[in-house]
């Protein structure tokens, strides 16, 4: 670029490129390299410039203070909190009252005055810092120094400039530097100066391209909350969060595999009250804000298509920050704009070569819950700390127990055996931050410094699913540490059974075939919660006079605040949950087992006892097929079906394929297809397979049949050992007699797999058993079974098994 780009005060955005970072800084530099190369692709990012890292030494030089911030530095101790207090104070007042040089104080107002005639008189900008070291693969210095929002007018502009210039000695940012082993004076800073985005006035948040928790890469996380996005970024609120899928995205389709609304109590908007010192205050949302989601799908899934143009154009995964300008009537344009984006650092630089899982191996008492981030457990005794000028007291190896984090606590939360906070989405500081240092962390407790006592001594568990728990005591775990390279082929399909959404993005690492059962049932029960034909009925329930029924539906409104129709919160949900573990293991296989809750199961739905039965043997009576066609359930069968057609259609998730769990008879799988018909999902249309549960000796019986209007079978050998030896599997008084290992139910999976094989049906396997017993699993290799679907935990040793056994039999790949 030459000496005369190296040694200027001001360079706009479009001057610069990523590769001016030792100039500008990573954020600047990012900034300069999309609003050059992108905006061409329809990503918008407001226009601004940089006051360069050369004018910030500069005014070190012509101020002749660097050797006073050395001297001031000479015996830093950052294990020491009040030194490094006390040196940190000092270096920031050098620079706040450093003499600032008439060429770069005009220099910087000369381009604030351009930016003026491009957006009118008096225009508001952030101040943000932009260290010259920021974003680089292996550490994050995003947030060690100063943003400033809502600043306008000459002498702000300066000001504000100092302050900034000042923030490179932040306490956390001296500490941060001097731990990621650089010198004080190799980082340099560098200013960016940005039209404000008005999303006090609307809404703004964080996205990654890649799963913040998983290192899944074929997703897009994107939070949101109302208001100015520093809210989000500190983790001052639980923000909205919601999920998309990239590949099916990139097709043109609309999958929005996740949407979950957050609490999003306060919001930061605009203080231009004169007499007051801050130019951006907090306020509470209103019960409508909390209620609702910020963005409508259609920018949801605008955002991810520029996550994806944007990771697509550094060719890594991204950290991005985004905002809405208003509401585009009173306020703003309305338009989306991306404020920034950086290298993700955590997932980016974690070897793939190995899986570790952390268990608890016994359960105690849950203090509290929250977000789960990362997948570890940790322990030891609780810290509460309320205020981050008392962080010398912690320990190494506590547990921090506080309201929230910014970089101010980072010198502890290194040290810290596990993190717990009251309020933060998955894209705040404390999970970026834990995430990095791979400390375990549960967030948005809301009550955590209530619940936890200084002292006490707690297992902090992220290692069961999106939800993170914190336990009294110190509970035993393990580690197992799987080695994911060189593991055989094996002929026999091996794929998973899954039930929990949120572990998709995780599980699908862990080698596999595709899923061979899905269970809605875990969907239904945890994220609807609701009996389907409450929500069917819901504007009868709110007309009637019956107390019982009033009742239900205003739990139902409360449930489905953010739904006027809550027959689509049944839709949406089925949709999303499926969805995401369709997307998980896309493009292989997942058969998704229609819902089987028997009628007891059903009752304890909200709105369940309005329209199930009381029935003396539940698990063999009104379940699986014999209710999808039944007039009286019909109505909630089809808001599945249509879920169902959401995730495949719309979603573009086509390699979902449906299975009918109960089928007693063949005329009953003729009407459960036909009502599926009706609904949309036609048998062979778009490459739907339609496959039955084989759970009942019937099903084995007239095997032939069933082959005629399936395409497969799945062996359910939990229920077909009950059925075949009429065992009651709930009652202990009988649960020795036999198992699937037993001679009659072998024979059963015999004649099965004969039959089907005859018919060129695919078979597979979805029950317990050769997750339990390995010698059952190689039972099912001499008979040629097509696939065996495992609980994720015993999928790699099956597969180990199943190995050897085709390995003995010649028929190993």
């Amino acid at each position: 670029m030459g000496q005369a780009h190296d040694e200027k005060f001001i360079l706009w955005f479009d001057e610069i490129g990523i590769e001016d970072v030792p100039l500008v800084g990573g954020k600047n530099a990012s900034l300069g390299e999309m609003y050059q190369h992108l905006t061409s692709k329809g990503v918008a990012v407001p226009h601004g410039f940089a006051i360069t890292a050369y004018a910030y030494r500069y005014l070190l030089k012509e101020a002749g203070v660097e050797q006073q911030i050395r001297d001031v530095l000479a015996d830093l101790d950052i294990e020491d909190m009040e030194n490094l207090a006390k040196r940190g104070a000092k270096c920031r007042d050098i620079i706040r009252h450093a003499e600032f040089p008439d060429d770069l104080r005009d220099a910087i107002i000369e381009s604030y005055k351009k930016m003026e005639d491009e957006y009118g008189k008096d225009v508001d900008v952030a101040v943000r810092s932009s260290a010259t070291a920021e974003d680089l693969p292996d550490a994050s210095f995003a947030g060690q120094q100063e943003t400033y929002l809502n600043i306008h007018g000459y002498e702000n502009i300066i000001e504000n400039c100092r302050k900034c210039f000042a923030s490179l000695f932040t306490n956390r940012a001296i500490s941060y530097r001097q731990h990621q082993g650089f010198g004080q004076f190799d980082v340099y800073l560098s200013i960016t100066i940005q039209k404000m985005v008005r999303s006090d006035s609307a809404c703004s948040g964080v996205m990654f391209s890649i799963d913040t928790e998983s290192g899944f890469e074929d997703a897009v996380f994107i939070t949101g909350a109302w208001g100015l996005g520093e809210n989000v970024v500190q983790g001052a609120v639980n923000p909205d969060e919601y999920y998309v899928f990239k590949p099916t995205l990139k097709e043109g389709k609309r999958p929005i595999v996740g949407k979950k609304v957050g609490s999003k109590e306060i919001k930061m908007i605009y203080d231009n009250d004169p007499s007051t010192d801050e130019p951006v205050i907090n306020v509470e949302t209103t019960p409508e804000e909390r209620q609702s989601y910020v963005i409508s799908d259609d920018e949801i899934l605008q955002l991810a298509r520029w996550a994806c143009i944007i990771e697509d154009h550094y060719g890594k995964g991204m950290d991005i920050e985004w905002a809405k300008d208003g509401d585009g009537k009173e306020v703003g344009t309305g338009d989306l704009f991306i404020v920034q984006a950086r290298p993700e650092t955590v997932h980016s630089q974690a070897g793939k070569g190995a899986m570790e899982t952390y268990k608890l191996r016994e359960k105690g008492k849950v203090l509290v819950e929250g977000l789960a981030v990362g997948t570890k457990i940790g322990q030891g005794a609780a810290h509460c700390i309320a205020d981050a000028k008392d962080i010398g007291s912690f320990r190494k190896g506590e547990v921090l127990v506080t309201d929230m984090t910014d970089p101010d606590w980072e010198p502890i939360m290194k040290i810290a055996g596990a993190i717990v906070t009251n309020r933060g989405g998955r894209t705040c500081h404390a999970a970026i931050i834990s995430r990095e240092l791979g400390i375990p962390c549960v967030i948005g407790t809301v009550d955590g410094t209530e619940k936890i006592k200084t002292g006490q001594d707690v297992t902090v568990s992220s290692a069961e699913g999106e939800t993170g728990y914190v336990y009294e005591g110190l509970l035993k775990f393990e580690v197992e540490r799987v080695d994911l390279g060189n593991l055989p082929a094996t002929k026999t399909k091996i794929m998973m059974n899954l039930a929990i959404p949120e572990k998709a993005f995780i599980e699908c690492q862990i080698p596999n075939d595709g899923v061979g059962l899905a269970r809605e049932e875990f969907i239904i029960n945890s994220h609807i919660g609701i009996h389907p034909l409450a929500l069917y009925n819901y504007e009868e329930l709110q007309k009637s006079s019956d107390p019982e029924e009033q009742a239900v539906a205003r739990e139902i409104d409360a449930r489905t605040g953010v739904y006027a129709d809550k027959k689509q919160f049944f839709i949406d949900k089925v949709a999303e949950g499926v969805g995401r573990i369709a997307a998980g293991f896309y493009p292989k296989d997942v058969i998704v087992r229609l819902s089987d809750f028997k009628s007891n199961e059903y009752a304890n739905l909200l709105g369940g006892t309005l329209y199930e039965p009381e029935e003396e043997n539940p698990m063999i009576g009104w379940r699986g097929a014999s209710r999808y066609y039944d007039p009286k359930y019909r109505p909630a069968f089809e808001l599945e079906c249509e879920g169902l057609l959401k995730a495949r259609n719309d979603m573009g998730l086509t390699n979902i394929k449906l299975m009918v769990p109960f089928c007693r008879t063949p005329e009953e799988g003729k009407k459960v297809i036909e009502v599926m018909r009706d609904c949309g999902l036609v048998q062979g249309e778009n490459g739907l397979e339609l496959y039955v549960m084989c759970e009942i000796p019937s099903n084995v019986i007239s095997a032939d049949a069933f082959a005629d209007i399936f395409d497969g079978f799945s062996i359910g050998s939990n229920d077909l050992t009950q059925l075949t030896y009429g065992l009651d599997r709930d009652s202990g008084l009988i649960a020795g007699i036999a198992d699937e290992r037993d001679e009659s139910v072998k024979e059963m999976i015999r004649m099965v797999i004969k039959t089907a094989k005859r018919r060129g049906r695919k078979i597979g396997i979805c029950g317990q058993g050769p997750s339990d017993f390995p010698e059952f699993a190689t039972f099912l290799v001499e008979l040629g079974i097509d696939s065996m679907s495992l609980i994720p935990d015993t999928a790699i040793k099956t597969r180990m098994a199943v190995h050897e056994k085709e390995k003995e039999m010649g028929v190993a790949p």
